[in-house]
């Protein structure tokens, strides 16, 4: 299959390994890379973490060098977002933005090579809309004006969200001597994923390094005159705030593809090889697929998804069908809090079979392996990287759960 050019929507982290893709492939077309951000392509974990503290900066956070991105030769539109798209016509509407305040108006571009990776938005708490102090992070400006904020002396955040964003931020808080409460409603964090055992456990990791964490507990309202002054929970209880960080999770961006012939349904939907339709690919957090791996339609949020998907989202345009393989990844992911690195690879789910490998739960230094119908599904370790990549391995190798257990890694 021939492609005269390709348009990447998403200056991401997808977007810019698909345009790596491209050019390793030997695509010399057109290649057009529109984002949203006035910056270049940026990496986002340590945005809460090592630029949220202060102990990186922005140079430290760019996905590739200015030489390597010029050798990319790339039509690069910065500050440009995607308005609409026809799959007929393949018409791009797009929208040339100023400096945050409005439009400063669009055009139309017709596409061949289509690949779309807008990401996400973070949601955001009813109510809290026109006050000073309260956040979210998902940009690389959300963690500037955090970081400000935590700066700005003695100062009591709440943190509204025990996930993996909202924990890190509270451990980066903490770390800088913050005084930090971070709100749950499940009854456990991470209890959906990790069930209410291991959820426990990330839920005293916290405070023990004294955080105040209330869980099976709703915000009801935020409150304060301009700024905010205080976070009002669902027990009727009041905390006294001077930053609140929103990490209550996001939305796939694709609004602007209403209407557009392609099938959204919490994302781009797309078959197992990432096509959305012909000549229509995505990836990332936007994208939608069946994995074969796992006998799920899913959606990952994670670094290295992006990564593997913008490449395999890539190649799938210049292929054609009885050419194009299946995405079909072990998801892998990584948190840093305090002196803990967390790491999970795989799908685990809370009704899932648990045994835990090595280590212990007591020291905050182990490895969990996790089974479904005979068959290990996911591993979750705590300072435990050799043994989660090689259970990722054996993930990947279809190993039965009790091959699992009975390895000795």
């Amino acid at each position: 299959m021939t492609r005269r050019s390709v348009t990447i929507v998403g200056a991401s982290l997808a977007g810019l390994r698909a345009a790596e893709a491209l050019r390793r492939q030997d695509f010399d077309g057109p290649i057009t890379l529109i984002g949203d951000e006035l910056h270049a392509p940026y990496d986002r974990p340590p945005l809460s973490k090592q630029f949220l503290a202060g102990d990186w900066g922005e140079d430290r956070l760019a996905l590739t060098r200015p030489d390597k991105l010029d050798d990319l030769d790339l039509d690069l539109r910065l500050g440009v977002r995607a308005a609409s798209f026809d799959l007929v016509s393949r018409r791009l509407g797009i929208v040339n933005l100023d400096d945050g305040a409005g439009d400063r108006g669009g055009e139309e571009l017709v596409v061949d090579g289509l690949l779309i990776a807008t990401g996400a938005r973070c949601r955001t708490l009813r109510g809290s809309e026109g006050l000073d102090g309260v956040f979210v992070l998902r940009s690389l400006d959300d963690s500037l004006a955090i970081r400000a904020a935590f700066g700005a002396g003695p100062v009591r955040v709440v943190v509204v969200g025990a996930g993996f964003i909202g924990a890190e931020v509270a451990a980066t808080a903490r770390t800088q001597g913050l005084e930090v409460t971070m709100i749950e409603s499940l009854p456990q964090p991470l209890s959906r994923v990790l069930g209410d055992a291991m959820g426990a456990v990330c839920a005293e990791l916290h405070r023990e390094h004294g955080v105040d964490l209330r869980t099976g507990m709703g915000v009801e309202a935020v409150e304060g005159e301009g700024r905010v002054e205080r976070v009002r929970l669902s027990d009727g209880s009041v905390i006294e705030a001077d930053v609140v960080v929103v990490g209550i999770g996001v939305v796939p961006n694709t609004e602007w593809l209403e209407g557009s012939g392609l099938r959204i349904d919490n994302g781009v939907v797309c078959d197992a090889t990432c096509l959305a339709a012909p000549g229509v690919t995505a990836a990332g957090d936007v994208a939608r697929w069946p994995n074969q791996r796992f006998g799920e339609v899913m959606r990952v949020e994670h670094w290295d998804n992006a990564v593997a998907q913008g490449a395999h989202a890539a190649r799938r345009l210049l292929v054609g069908d009885g050419e194009a393989e299946p995405f079909v990844p072990v998801p892998w992911f990584w948190s840093d809090q305090y002196d803990r690195k967390i790491q999970m690879a795989g799908r685990i789910g809370p009704d899932d079979e648990m045994h835990i490998a090595t280590g212990s739960l007591a020291e905050r230094r182990f490895a969990a392996i996790y089974g479904r119908a005979g068959r290990l599904v996911g591993v979750l370790g705590f300072n435990r990287p050799r043994q989660v990549m090689r259970y990722r391995m054996l993930i990947e190798s279809g190993a039965t759960f009790e091959d699992a257990i009975a390895a000795e890694f």
